[in-house]
């Protein structure tokens, strides 16, 4: 029989508990909050996308950071496996969306909650709430325990370190299992907002603050290269950008906005067409429209809300009549609707991104079984580490599987 500590009652460590419990093992959980689950609970809009039903290729290909460390992690627990413990294990009836987002059928994070809650009950785990963990005891290189806010010790067998990210600090995520691991010899990696709206340098965006686009092609652009794109929705704000498909950029050039590397963005308006068929399409308003002036010919191709900016941009005679306007002109316009300019200036702060990017190294853990390289019985699951992906409900598989996956190793079901 073995005794375990988790430390942090999110998604990694509810699934830790619930993987270390049984055997006999008595498994004791720490939550710093007046209750667990507080991140989940706001996921996905309070919907909790539990994770996404597509196939291993693209999620390993939507894992931004280290994909690679969690070949282990996701085939010891993946998302099949994941959708098949809630359905059958928890009783919660689960639904697939658009993207092959997964969700509760009945679109309440707080079932979700509740059915880990039950189940932790079930397998007999200790959950102390409203109990802060101070440190880790190791001696020559082994876990011992830990240490509570009050200076009361609790030791253990292995302890299973869950305690988040740095995102969203509201819900309890400070960064403290970073300082533990940089206590303990471990190296953590700088750390970033991730999944976070975008400032922009453009005074025009704040102009559009309320627009929100959907079926557009946005493309991040480094030294003339694309380094990401997507089809999707964003959303103009008085600050910038945000929307599922900047979000999920985002995570890309974060570390090159750090460094003061410039990044443009280019949006195409009309990606369903070429810009031949554009340039037609916009012939055709055009002569429908030969004498009215430039200003108001565009109704029917753009937002109601973009067409000042456009007509700024494209440096065209707003009150020109449209039969007036030349066939350079008109070939800047349709530049201008499948690439409309914005460069970035900034990311949002922590507070507003959705996960953290960076942790403590996946080469200071065993990807086979959690386990620190350095301080042995210690492991780690879930944002802690330097793994994070896109938007979708990957991050949340990340979170299950690495929990699993650290459950079992600490509770000696897995070969050490």
């Amino acid at each position: 029989m073995s005794k375990i500590i988790i430390i942090g009652g999110g998604a990694a460590g509810m699934m830790a508990a619930l993987a270390a419990s049984g055997n006999g093992n008595k498994v004791c959980l720490y939550e710093k909050n007046e209750k667990t689950g507080k991140k989940i609970y706001i996921t996905g809009k309070g919907r909790c996308n539990v994770t996404n039903a597509s196939d291993s290729e693209q999620v390993f290909k939507s894992i931004v950071s280290n994909p690679k460390f969690m070949y282990s992690a996701f085939y010891t627990m993946t998302n099949d496996m994941i959708m098949d413990m809630f359905q059958s294990e928890l009783g919660i009836a689960l639904k697939v969306e658009r993207g092959n987002r997964v969700f509760p059928e009945s679109d309440k994070s707080s079932d979700i909650i509740a059915g880990l809650l039950r189940a932790m009950k079930k397998r007999n785990v200790e959950i102390h709430l409203n109990t802060e963990v101070k440190e880790l005891i190791t001696e020559n290189n082994i876990i011992k325990g830990v240490r509570l806010h009050d200076g009361a010790t609790d030791n253990g067998d292995s302890v299973i370190v869950a305690t988040g990210g740095f995102s969203y600090q509201a819900t309890g995520s400070t960064g403290d299992g970073y300082g533990w691991a940089k206590k303990t010899g471990h190296n953590v990696t700088d750390i970033f907002p991730a999944l976070v709206p975008l400032e922009v340098k453009e005074e025009y965006a704040a102009e559009l603050q309320g627009l929100s686009l959907k079926n557009v092609k946005v493309s991040f652009i480094k030294n003339n290269k694309i380094i990401y794109s997507d089809f999707g929705e964003m959303l103009f704000t008085h600050f910038g950008i945000s929307g599922p498909v900047i979000l999920s950029g985002s995570s890309y050039i974060v570390k090159s906005i750090k460094k003061g590397e410039k990044i443009n963005i280019s949006i195409d308006l009309k990606p369903a067409i070429s810009k031949d068929t554009l340039d037609a399409r916009v012939l055709r308003e055009f002569g429908e429209a030969s004498n009215k002036d430039f200003r108001n010919s565009l109704g029917n191709l753009l937002p109601k809300s973009l067409i000042p900016v456009i007509i700024k941009l494209s440096g065209i005679n707003q009150f020109k009549k449209v039969n007036e306007v030349t066939k350079e002109e008109r070939k800047r316009l349709v530049g201008l609707i499948k690439a409309f300019p914005l460069t970035v200036k900034d990311t949002r702060g922590f507070n507003e991104a959705i996960i953290t990017q960076g942790g403590v190294s996946v080469k200071d853990i065993n990807p086979a079984t959690m386990e620190s390289k350095h301080i042995k019985g210690l492991f780690f699951a879930g944002e802690v580490i330097d793994v994070d992906a896109l938007t979708g409900g990957y991050n949340l598989q990340i979170a299950w599987s690495t929990g699993w996956l650290a459950g079992q190793s600490a509770a000696g079901q897995r070969c050490l």
